[in-house]
Parts: C-alpha cells; structure tokens; sequence
C-alpha cells in the first residue's frame, strides 16, 4: 500500500499509529492461521507492533510494511519453537490434576439460539476452509501467499519480508496457489 500524501505529512508518530492502526487486523488474521490459538496471535501482533515502534519508529514510513511483516513472520517462528519445545519436556511430565482447578462450564457450550444469515454462514465456513487449508501448506509458501494476498505486498516487499530473493517469492507463491486451488477445488 503506498504511502498517502496525508500520512508524509502527519509528525512521524501519528502516521506509525495510523500504519499500525491499519494493518493490526490484517496481522491478526496471518498469525492466527499459523498459530491457531487467539490468545497467542494477540499476543504476537502486539509484540511485533511494539518492537517495530521501538526500534524502526524512525525509519521512512516505506519501510515499516516489509520491517513488520519481517518482525511478525519471525516472532510466529518463535511461537512455534517454544511450543515445539515446551510439548517435548511435558511430554515428559505426568499427568495431574492441579488442586482446584475448574472443570469447563457447560453452559460456554450451548449453542446461541440467533438465527445466523445462510450467506454469512457459508462466507464464514469458506475461510474456515482456507485458514485450514493455509494451516496445511509449506511455511514458505504459506508466508508468500499471505504476504502477497492478504497484505498485498509487491514481490519485492514480499521478498524484503521473508528475507529471500523475489525469484524465491515468486516460486513459493505459486506453489502456494497451485497446492491452493488442488486441495480447496470447488470450495472456492
């Protein structure tokens, strides 16, 4: 998204705030497909946006896009090494009840009684589909094909972002499409 005439003209910490105002949500969404746990993605969104104020705050606004996807993709990463190595020593640790703890309220299991519209439904049942679907593909690929449609970053963006050459964002993202449309096909 190039930048606006209004935002080079804001101070430079109002157009950072209006840059992470825009693109948190966006963030959100990749994280959450790759991290599957909301909790977690907040918590990466949040800490990508903060280091990215921290450390490049000051930098031209052109870069923050390709610097905070860069920041976000890495902090998924360590996301998962953590999980992956916190699951190896409990794997380790027997299993035990820990004195007072609460048994899951069966009413958070009740279905809410609202009707929902058939299309809302049906658009919220295809990106279910697709964040799964994404979940399945390489990291690679998965990084370009959310970076480039998602965010809509350029192929030189994409590339600055995950840290390659643009003829590897170009390979991935087509790879990425391609497994896309062969396991979703008719879905979309």
């Amino acid at each position: 998204m190039p930048v606006s005439l209004e935002d080079s003209t804001l101070d430079p910490s109002r157009a950072l705030e209006r840059f992470l105002l825009d693109t948190e949500k966006r963030a959100f969404r990749i994280a959450r497909i790759t991290v599957r746990d909301d909790d977690d993605a907040l918590d990466i969104v949040q800490d990508a946006m903060l280091q990215l104020a921290r450390r490049y705050g000051g930098r031209p606004s052109q870069e923050w896009r390709p610097l905070f996807y860069r920041i976000l993709q890495n902090r998924i990463r360590d996301c998962l090494r953590r999980r992956k190595v916190r699951s190896r020593i409990m794997a380790w640790l027997p299993a035990r009840k820990e004195e007072g703890e609460r048994q899951p309220d069966p009413w958070n299991d009740v279905p809410d009684g609202r009707p929902q519209p058939a299309e809302h439904l049906a658009i919220d049942e295809a990106m279910q589909l697709l964040e799964d679907t994404l979940a399945d593909l390489p990291v690679r690929q998965r990084e370009a094909f959310t970076l480039r449609t998602l965010e809509g970053l350029d192929v030189a963006q994409t590339a600055q972002a995950m840290g390659c050459s643009e003829g590897s964002v170009k390979t991935h993202y087509s790879r990425a499409v391609h497994r896309l449309r062969d396991l979703l096909g008719s879905a979309w």
